[in-house]
């Protein structure tokens, strides 16, 4: 999963970030609002926590300028206040929830978890495709006996074109979603990764290779 986190207390974000990154999901951070819709309205993002009180422009202005822009990324809003007159306000402009600070590490994990559900974000604990299944809580690639654990970015990958059996995915997607938008990393950086793949799925003597699309991409195949 790949969240923006839009807040300028810095050490609450670098909080969050960490917090985020325990459990292997990826986050950017931008300290105030004029960044915060400059790179959500790239659209790249699953979930976006948004604070109301930023500098250059508020959370509620740069809620409704991504919504009148068709950008329909979950978002959920962050503040000290709680009146409700603000909870409406926000709710009111498109936000999918809400949560006043301070908050617990577990009431922050299940609201993303439940406004990522409500976008079609895969929650279960297992996707398969051919004869192979990812554990997503464990990162273990299995095939009929044989299992290995993946590391964090082939995880990320393998679970973007195992979640995408039908699509081709871009490099410029993978590199937006596993390395993440403010990366520096290149094509030749997701051609090494899918290469790592692919010798581990020869090692677990999987039906399932991982094609490449000139220009574009890759996806998934399985050999019959």
């Amino acid at each position: 999963m790949n969240i923006l986190l839009v807040e300028d207390e810095i050490p609450l974000a670098e909080s969050i970030g960490e917090i985020l990154k325990e459990h292997k999901i990826y986050c950017d951070i931008v300290y105030d609002g004029l960044d915060g819709y400059d790179y959500a309205s790239a659209g790249i993002y699953d979930v976006i926590l948004l604070d109301i009180m930023l500098p250059k422009m508020n959370g509620f202005e740069v809620l409704t300028k991504l919504r009148n822009n068709k950008i329909n990324t979950p978002v959920i809003l962050l503040t000290a206040r709680d009146r409700v007159s603000d909870k409406v306000k926000g709710l009111d402009a498109g936000a999918d929830d809400y949560l006043t600070k301070p908050f617990s590490t577990e009431e922050l994990l299940a609201r993303i978890r439940a406004v990522s559900r409500r976008k079609g974000e895969i929650l279960l604990n297992e996707i398969t495709f051919g004869d192979l299944t990812l554990n997503l809580n464990s990162c273990q690639l299995t095939c009929g006996e044989s299992s290995l654990r993946l590391g964090f970015k082939e995880f990320e990958i393998m679970k973007l074109l195992m979640s995408n059996p039908d699509s081709v995915i871009s490099k410029e997607e993978l590199i937006n979603k596993v390395w993440g938008f403010l990366s520096e990393a290149e094509d030749n950086n997701v051609e090494v990764y899918i290469s790592f793949l692919r010798k581990k799925l020869t090692f677990l003597d999987s039906r399932v290779t991982i094609s490449a699309v000139r220009k574009i991409g890759y996806h998934l195949e399985c050999r019959q």
